[in-house]
């Protein structure tokens, strides 16, 4: 009874518990279910945000960099003056700023930048929170990056270490790093950083550099308006330029200032007044601004100068506010400016770059490193050295050398013909043709290779890389091929202008520099860093090579190569160069034969030395030497030396360890050039003192010809048979004639006999018969003919002179005259007739043959001669010789009326 009892109140329970589970299961909804569903998810999904957020934020903070107090601290900006040392070049890097430590910064000013950037700034600790979450709502709204809530800590930061990116790595690292600096650095010293850091407008930084540029002025006489203005800025540098948007500038300072007021910084009143204030009123004049960004005008050279900085020894460092005194001509850079930028070039692609050096100082006047230097990846051409040179090092490697160690002259000889390197490749001229022998001198201006290479073998690759060193050229090791423009390494345009200064320079040579010296901070201490000149050559071997690199320039020599660089009236000496493709180049570029990859020239005055080179950017585009594109290099080069240079622009002297003589080309060794060289085969050329030639050349001299001997004439009628005799062969004799004063070449020909046709009565006849050949006349040897007057006239004396003259003449002269006449004639001269046969003796001599000539002329007024008219007329003969002479009467006294004319003889063939 119990267990039935005990059982139905134990189900009546069990059935009250179902019951009740049923009533609670039907009180929860499927909503609430979801509900609870869809909240547990966020929270899991937050937790998981959370823990992914730290994890990414850890990661992010663990690969920020290091707080860098050089970085954060910037630099106080060197000053630079140009090579007058008194023109002011302006620094081009972001540094250029004026520093302004915390305690001189007026509170107006800090005021003004706390109201504007960051309220909360000396009660954060790096980060504000609430401008933080305002900053999240604006991106959540208006998209990531819409506003920033950047502390001026965090900007320090940015600025100082991290890209200017709107991401979330870089804000985990600002504010990783902010927290940092706030922990490292006092809230006066973070404020100093950024008020020096922060960009202001193009390349101006920190709100000093802002004041002078904006305002001419310090921070200490700026206004409140002027501060307001400044502390706006920022936010958009550019926007709010007030030289270039003033109405945006005025606003954003009304703005700045209400901001102030907000923050009670200032009060209305102040703000009104500063509001009403006209913004042009205070501003810098627009005739005194600025370029607001710094030119690119000397980027490249202050960009040198900065590495030369770097690199030498001791301390140096931009920003302790050094003094920089540089070798920088602004007009030259000006120059070399417009020319790269001028329609000289033939396409937009080609490049060049250049570099002007004083000769004399070694100093880099001027850069031109690219036809369009700027943007954030550039190319300096000018201090590159990935170009081959080309034939601007002959005079560096072969002539020179030659000249400095083997005493060389520039007329030494050499012979352009077929030739190979020891190796047997076969070396070629650019034409393809040899010239034979010249002068290093006409080898040198005519660019040609053969001559070069074996010059270079005389002189020995040692000597020639010694030559090179002494130069500050580092060629590796000089091989055969160097001397043609391709040696182990490559130099630069800068290296090029420096080393050919140095011939123009009596052979001193200074390393290109940018640096004369440097002032410290202090003012007073100061380090003069330029180099010191060395002597890389002889004074005579300076002169000697670059007075043949004044004929390389010489419009009127025929084949000298830099023509199109001559500047008229400017004493200049220079190199042409062009380099070479190999041949697997030329297959693999699919290049003609003309085409080249490089073309330099290299010249100087006493003033400047210019190194050109011009090009493609790729070896794969090549010059075409067949064209103008061959002389792009000098024309820049003409470009910019012609505008450059003084019209007083000094010669180069010789010096007195050079002599100028003039030798016979060809000549081995030289030779002095004798009286019978051939003009062609003369030059003139130098010497170092001392090693010029005392021989003179043989080669062209030759014995003079004997005079010819036993000239006689057989008169026969009115005919002279001449005949004379002569010891020399190959040569042929001149006959002429001289009657009443006038005289006539008969005839040249190789016989040794002549008949001469026509004697007329009364005349005196000199025959003068000279040995010839291409180059040599002898003396004359000559013989006077007379012919006696007609022996009509005298028929009527007859009657009265037989009394008289038969009687006292026959008698007189046989006794007086031969005792006489020998004594006077010599002296005075031949006024009678019969010592003329004695003459012979008298007149072995060339100087006494003057004397014959004149008879013609005395015979007149002889008295002999009209004594002897009464006797039969007679024809009379006599001759002279240098050698000797013969005297030859034949007693006809013929007479002919027809005019005289000459044939050859029977024998004129007889040699």
């Amino acid at each position: 009874m119990n267990d039935k009892k005990v059982s139905r109140e134990e189900r009546r329970k069990a059935i009250e518990r179902q019951k009740k589970t049923e009533n609670k299961n039907k009180k929860k909804s499927p909503l609430f279910v979801w509900m609870k569903r869809i909240i547990l998810a966020f929270v899991i999904i937050g937790l998981a945000g959370i823990v992914f957020g730290a994890s990414l934020f850890v990661y992010y903070a663990s690969s920020a960099p290091e707080l860098d107090e050089e970085l954060l601290r910037d630099p106080i900006s060197p000053t630079i003056y140009a090579a007058d040392g008194e023109t002011e070049i302006p620094y081009i890097t972001p540094e250029n700023r004026e520093y302004v430590n915390y305690k001189d910064i007026p509170k107006s000013m800090e005021n003004a930048i706390l109201a504007t950037e960051d309220n909360r700034f000396y009660e954060h600790s790096g980060i504000d929170f609430i401008r933080l979450g305002g900053a999240v709502i604006a991106n959540i709204t208006g998209g990531f990056g819409s506003q920033g809530a950047s502390t001026i800590t965090q900007q320090v930061i940015k600025n100082s270490f991290l890209k200017n990116d709107k991401n979330l790595k870089r804000k985990a690292q600002e504010a990783y790093l902010a927290y940092k600096l706030e922990k490292k650095y006092d809230k006066k010293e973070i404020f100093e950083m950024y008020f020096n850091k922060i960009l202001m407008s193009g390349n101006i930084y920190g709100f000093g550099t802002a004041a002078e540029y904006f305002y001419g002025k310090p921070l200490t006489e700026l206004t409140l308006a002027e501060s307001a203005l400044l502390a706006g800025m920022p936010q958009s540098p550019n926007g709010y330029n007030p030289f270039t948007n003033p109405e945006r500038a005025e606003e954003r300072r009304n703005v700045v200032l209400s901001l102030m007021e907000q923050h009670k910084k200032i009060t209305t009143e102040e703000k009104e007044q500063a509001q009403s204030a006209v913004l042009a009123d205070s501003l810098v004049p627009e005739d005194q601004r600025q370029p607001q960004t710094a030119s690119a005008e000397h980027t490249a050279f202050m960009e040198m100068m900065v590495e030369e900085l770097e690199a030498l020894e001791g301390d140096y460092s931009l920003d302790e506010g050094l003094t920089i005194y540089t070798t920088l001509e602004p007009y030259v850079q000006t120059k070399v400016n417009e020319t790269m930028a001028s329609d000289l070039f033939f396409d937009e692609k080609v490049e060049s770059a250049m570099t002007v050096v004083n000769t004399k100082t070694g100093g880099i006047s001027a850069v031109g490193a690219a036809r369009e230097y700027t943007g954030d990846v550039r190319h300096n051409y000018a201090i590159t050295k990935d170009r081959v040179v080309g034939s601007t090092v002959k005079p560096i490697l072969g002539y020179g050398p030659a000249i400095e160690y083997l005493d060389w002259s520039t007329g030494n000889t050499v012979v352009d013909e077929p030739y190979s390197y020891d190796s047997g490749q076969e070396i070629r001229n650019v034409d393809g043709k040899f010239l034979g022998t010249m002068t290093i001198r006409e080898a040198l201006y005519r660019s040609r290779n053969i001559p070069a290479v074996k010059t270079l073998q005389e002189v020995g690759t040692e000597n020639a890389e010694d030559f090179s060193k002494k130069l500050g050229l580092d060629f590796g090791d000089v091989f055969e091929s160097s001397v043609l423009g391709s040696p182990d390494k490559n130099i630069s345009t800068v290296e090029m202008a420096g080393a050919f200064a140095a011939f123009g320079n009596k052979g001193s040579f200074i390393e290109p520099h940018t640096i004369k010296k440097i002032v410290f901070r202090d003012g007073s201490t100061e380090q003069v860093v330029a180099p010191e000149p060395v002597q890389a050559m002889k004074d005579s071997t300076a002169y000697m090579v670059t007075d043949m690199l004044r004929d390389v320039v010489d419009v009127n020599l025929p084949g000298s190569t830099g023509k199109e660089a001559s500047i008229s009236g400017l004493d200049m000496a220079g190199k042409t160069g062009t380099s070479n493709y190999t041949e697997n180049e030329f297959s693999e570029y699919n290049l003609d034969s003309s085409s080249a990859p490089d073309v330099w020239f290299a010249g100087y005055t006493t003033d400047y030395s210019i190194s050109v080179w011009s090009g493609y950017p790729t070896r794969k585009t090549p010059i075409d030497t067949a064209s103008n594109e061959r002389l792009l290099a000098q024309r820049l080069f003409k470009d910019v030396m012609s505008e450059i240079s003084s019209p007083e622009t000094a010669q180069f002297e010789q010096p007195d360890s050079v002599t100028e003589q003039v030798i016979e080309v060809g000549s081995d060794p030289l030779k002095l050039a004798s009286a019978f060289t051939p003009y062609s085969m003369r030059k003139s050329e130098l010497f170092a003192r001392g090693t010029e030639p005392n021989s003179v050349s043989q080669r062209y001299i030759v014995e003079d010809l004997a005079t010819p001997t036993g000239l006689r004439a057989n008169v026969s009628g009115n005919s002279a048979q001449l005949s004379w005799n002569s010891s020399e062969s190959d040569v042929s004799f001149e006959v002429s004639v001289e009657v009443n004063g006038s005289r006539q070449v008969l005839t040249t020909s190789s016989s040794k006999s002549y008949t001469f046709n026509g004697l007329e009565d009364g005349n005196s006849y000199t025959f003068r018969v000279v040995a010839v050949n291409s180059t040599q006349r002898s003396d004359p040897a000559s013989t006077v003919v007379r012919v006696a007057a007609a022996p009509e006239e005298p028929e009527e004396e007859p009657v009265e002179e037989p009394v008289e003259e038969p009687v006292e003449e026959p008698v007189e002269e046989p006794v007086e005259e031969p005792v006489e006449e020998p004594v006077e004639e010599p002296v005075e001269e031949e006024s009678v007739e019969e010592p003329t046969e004695e003459e012979p003796a008298d007149e072995p001599l060339v100087e006494e043959e003057p004397a014959v000539e004149k008879d013609p002329i005395d015979v007149p007024e002889d008295p002999t001669e009209e004594e002897e008219s009464e006797n039969p007329p007679a024809n009379s003969s006599s001759n002279s010789g240098n050698e000797n002479g013969n005297a030859n009467d034949d007693g006809d006294g013929g007479k002919d009326e027809d005019t005289g004319n000459g044939k050859d003889s029977k024998d004129d063939n007889n040699n």
